[in-house]
């Protein structure tokens, strides 16, 4: 891949990095990934008793900003991460986490109302294997939800976006956490991963129906949302 990190390891970086990794996303996006994040809820099914997967949960920010489900289940490979999303929900009783692999997902044909994926599906190996996996398990008429970076359209933006990308995010990220491979490989894999348009027919092509997204500050990410 040329960024010096298979994508089939990433998360040992994640199990490293994840000491800062709250820490380094409010830094990073100047607290705006936690207004992302709850935007995502504003596409949830409309009905009662949710049940929700969230894919590469991290340390659990995806389901703490949703709320309105019965029980969400998040997975990561990350042992790191999964040990400090445990302990950020430890007095909920109706949020749970499995170390799985999101392209071999260890659910049941329609088991969720919703599965949902923050800044993760641009770190898998085959991102259609993971939709097509999501598309498995989601009940009828549920939802895919993912919030991914994307390049902004405005020519003026989308430079200050980049030298951000290339120069700024990787040198704090790296001042922080003390590894610089991780956030080097985080700013190539925004510039080159499917936006807009040309991730909206990827979904469609795994399955999806009805797929729409929906540019957030100025375009610097995106969310997707689609139907089975």
């Amino acid at each position: 891949m040329g960024f010096g990190i298979e994508k089939k390891e990433i998360w040992k970086v994640f199990d490293k990095i994840s000491p800062y990794y709250d820490l380094i996303n409010r830094i990073l996006s100047f607290g705006l990934d936690r207004i992302w994040r709850k935007n995502m809820g504003l596409f949830l099914p409309k009905k009662s008793k949710l049940c929700i997967l969230d894919i590469a949960t991290g340390t659990a920010d995806v389901i703490l900003s949703l709320r309105s489900f019965s029980l969400a289940i998040g997975i990561d490979r990350s042992e790191g991460m999964l040990h400090r999303a445990r302990k950020k929900t430890r007095f909920y009783k109706n949020i749970f986490f499995v170390k799985a692999d999101a392209l071999f997902l260890p659910f049941l044909e329609e088991s969720f109302d919703a599965v949902t994926v923050a800044f993760g599906i641009r770190n898998v190996q085959e991102p259609v294997i993971l939709l097509k996996e999501a598309h498995r398990v989601l009940k009828k008429d549920g939802r895919m939800i993912i919030l991914e970076f994307s390049i902004p359209e405005s020519f003026f933006i989308k430079q200050i976006f980049l030298f951000y990308l290339r120069y700024l995010l990787p040198a704090i990220g790296t001042l922080i956490s003390k590894n610089r491979h991780a956030y080097r490989y985080l700013s190539k894999t925004i510039e080159v991963f499917p936006y807009g348009d040309d991730f909206k027919k990827i979904m469609e092509d795994s399955g999806f129906k009805n797929v729409n997204f929906y540019p957030q500050t100025f375009g610097v990410c995106t969310i997707y949302v689609g139907e089975k």
